[in-house]
């Protein structure tokens, strides 16, 4: 899910800085606009950032390729507007220190995976016509909206690669790698979308205040 550096054009990373920062602008804005109990929320934004860093360490494979760990959609779910500066934050030390992505990449990885973390807390939001306290349809909307993250955010950066691919490369290898990435992120859906899930029903057993920011 991580773009490298050197992949795609200069055009297209300065756009990737310019959309991330009218996020984190919007993310920031509808934070303060309902008021969010700092006290609470950046605790919990702090914790999954760290969380969300150490994940891409975690790696599955599926042959024949090998996928890590995202965990836009848990962001989006648990954390609803603080996702995105927290996805933001996370990328720039995994690129730092890890080398996950690159520093000129860091706003269109951002834009990856944060706009699909803000599509999960969307679509996690409908527990408020639910019920926000319903066991089945929160881990339902929990998997869902996880599954819909990192498939969408897969697809996403697959159609950019495809698209900006240089004229030097041969264009259907090109394809065909990341054809195959695309698909080994469909069963890596499934299972943080079910992760997701059972994140919900611990914290609707034990802590349900903490789903709050996702009403």
């Amino acid at each position: 899910m991580h773009i490298p550096d050197g992949i795609l054009p200069v055009s297209v990373a300065v756009g990737g800085f310019a959309a991330a920062g009218g996020m984190t602008w919007l993310s920031l804005r509808q934070i303060e606009r309902k008021h969010s109990d700092p006290r609470q929320g950046i605790p919990k934004a702090s914790l999954l950032t760290a969380v969300f860093f150490m994940a891409s360490l975690v790696h599955i494979p599926v042959p024949p390729a090998s996928v890590h760990l995202v965990l836009s959609g848990l962001m989006g779910v648990v954390l609803g507007w603080y996702a995105f500066p927290a996805i933001l934050v996370g990328l720039f030390f995994q690129a730092v220190m890890f080398q996950h992505g690159g520093l000129t990449m860091l706003g269109v990885n951002a834009c990856l995976m944060g706009i699909p973390a803000l599509l999960a807390f969307s679509i996690f939001r409908l527990r408020g016509l639910l019920g926000e306290t319903s066991r089945v349809p929160n881990a339902v909307l929990g998997f869902a909206g996880s599954f819909v993250a990192v498939a969408l955010g897969a697809l996403l950066a697959a159609l950019l690669i495809v698209a900006t691919v240089p004229a030097y490369l041969d264009a259907s290898v090109e394809r065909a790698a990341v054809t195959g990435l695309l698909a080994a992120h469909i069963p890596l859906g499934v299972i943080e979308g079910v992760f997701t899930a059972m994140v919900v029903l611990f914290l609707l057993r034990v802590q349900p205040d903490l789903l709050k920011e996702s009403l």
